[in-house]
């Protein structure tokens, strides 16, 4: 049974989704946080393709925990993947998280590697 944060956090994503969309040109960097790891995806909503993904699981394999430093090490890893991809821009979905945290964190990793959002 979901509670009551898992229920408002759906709440707030389909809201968030509704704005916002992702092109080839200009890709949503969605954000995905279990207890475990932290996944970021550059999605072309157009095509419904996964352009770049960078999770904290290919960084550490063998942490048992995401915690804010390495968020920022998913961000810049994502970074440097959509720069070989050829993308510099896209539109930052948190995925109904507060904007705060492992969130923020990965969200300043990807600037410092150079995505503008």
């Amino acid at each position: 049974m979901a509670t009551k944060k898992d229920l408002r956090r759906l709440r707030i994503k389909r809201i968030i989704r509704k704005r916002v969309s992702g092109t080839a040109e200009r890709p949503r960097l969605s954000v995905y946080k279990s207890n475990t790891a932290i996944t970021a995806q550059l999605i072309d909503d157009i095509k419904g393709h996964t352009l770049v993904a960078a999770s904290s699981k290919e960084i550490k394999p063998d942490s048992k925990s995401a915690n804010i430093a390495l968020a920022t090490e998913v961000g810049k890893k994502l970074a440097e993947k959509a720069a070989a991809a050829g993308v510099t821009s896209v539109v930052f979905d948190r995925n109904g998280y507060l904007y705060h945290g492992k969130v923020k964190a990965l969200a300043d990793g990807a600037r410092e590697g150079g995505l503008k959002f």
